[in-house]
């Protein structure tokens, strides 16, 4: 008989995509799941939506973050493999089925992660398709063993989970990226294109901007601990690109000093930054044309300030807060080793 899948979905406020989530996961052509809801104090009609579709459906009991939703959902599964979706997520039909077929070809394995879309599931604004493109790009780029988790479309055989441990409460962003490098430390960490999913990534600038500086800000007491990036992703290429672009700011005073002569260092520094993630920007234009490029180039820019303004922001603290550097220290549900 195929292993159970318990399906743990962390919701808060997902009214809008959930109903798509529930019936990607009521369509699968895995055939033995159960679905668990776990509702992280929503305002909206989430509850009632989840009812209305006959899942397991469970409450944090107030805003938690989706670390502790996770946990929340894992404490009622009863199968052998737990699978995480989030709420604004919905599967490819055979995702289930793919990701318990690598499972149990690998022992080795002790989760796999998947891939989103290019485009958005919802709300296909320019910022969201941006964003689609630019997180599958990199995504895709990384298949094979990471140490950064996926947590939207993730799944890890029970066992596991409890050896692993729960995901930190005390963490409401970055959780996965502690859960993928302690489980990083026993088991391989995969990243297939087999497990598909597509997701309604944020439509607004100022939303997205917002998010990406905390994770980069929060990412800082574990890499200076880690002592080195996680393995996919977030490549060290990619950290120069950032670098480069940040660099390209104070260079725009050049031409003041030097005259039309100091634009060559802001131009270097932009190119620099476009050709440390070439690929990417190949990618979109294959996908979307030039004038899309040339949108998506702008924006990923000030992303990728906004990204070392977290970083920089980060390292202040970590410099001056014991209580930061010590934000990823093993937490009191973590089983002894």
């Amino acid at each position: 008989m195929e292993p159970l899948v318990s399906i743990v979905v962390p919701n808060y406020n997902g009214a809008d995509t959930l109903p798509l989530c529930l019936r990607s996961l009521q369509g699968q052509t895995y055939p033995n799941i159960e679905i668990i809801i776990v509702d992280d104090g929503s305002s909206d009609d989430s509850l009632a939506i989840a009812k209305r579709f006959g899942v397991t459906v469970t409450s944090t009991g107030s805003n938690m973050g989706c670390g502790v939703a996770r946990n929340t959902g894992v404490a009622r599964s009863t199968g052998e493999i737990v699978f995480y979706v989030d709420s604004d997520i919905a599967l490819a039909s055979d995702a289930v089925a793919s990701a318990v077929a690598i499972l149990r070809g690998d022992s080795t394995i002790g989760a796999v992660c998947g891939v989103q879309d290019a485009e958005p599931l919802v709300n296909r604004t320019l910022v969201a398709q941006y964003r689609g493109l630019q997180y599958h790009y990199w995504s895709a780029s990384s298949v094979g063993d990471v140490s950064f988790m996926f947590p939207s479309l993730c799944a890890i055989p029970t066992k596991v989970h409890t050896e692993i441990g729960s995901f930190n409460p005390k963490l409401k962003q970055t959780e996965e990226v502690d859960f993928g490098y302690r489980l990083s430390q026993r088991y391989r960490l995969r990243l297939s294109q087999a497990v598909r999913g597509r997701h309604a990534h944020d439509p607004r600038l100022r939303i997205l901007l917002r998010k990406l500086f905390h994770r980069a800000r929060l990412r800082v007491p574990l890499y200076a601990d880690a002592r080195h990036f996680a393995n996919g992703f977030e490549t060290r290429q990619r950290a120069w690109a950032s670098l480069a672009a940040a660099a390209s700011l104070p260079a725009f005073l050049l031409p003041l000093i030097l005259g039309p002569a100091g634009l060559l260092g802001p131009v270097l520094m932009l190119a620099v930054s476009i050709a440390c993630d070439a690929g990417m920007y190949r990618f979109v234009f294959r996908r979307r044309g030039l004038a899309f490029l040339a949108f998506f180039v702008a924006t990923h820019y000030v992303v990728n300030l906004t990204i070392v303004a977290g970083v920089a922001v980060g390292a202040v603290q970590w410099s001056a807060s014991r209580t930061f550097r010590r934000l990823y220290e093993e937490h009191d549900l973590q089983p002894a080793s």
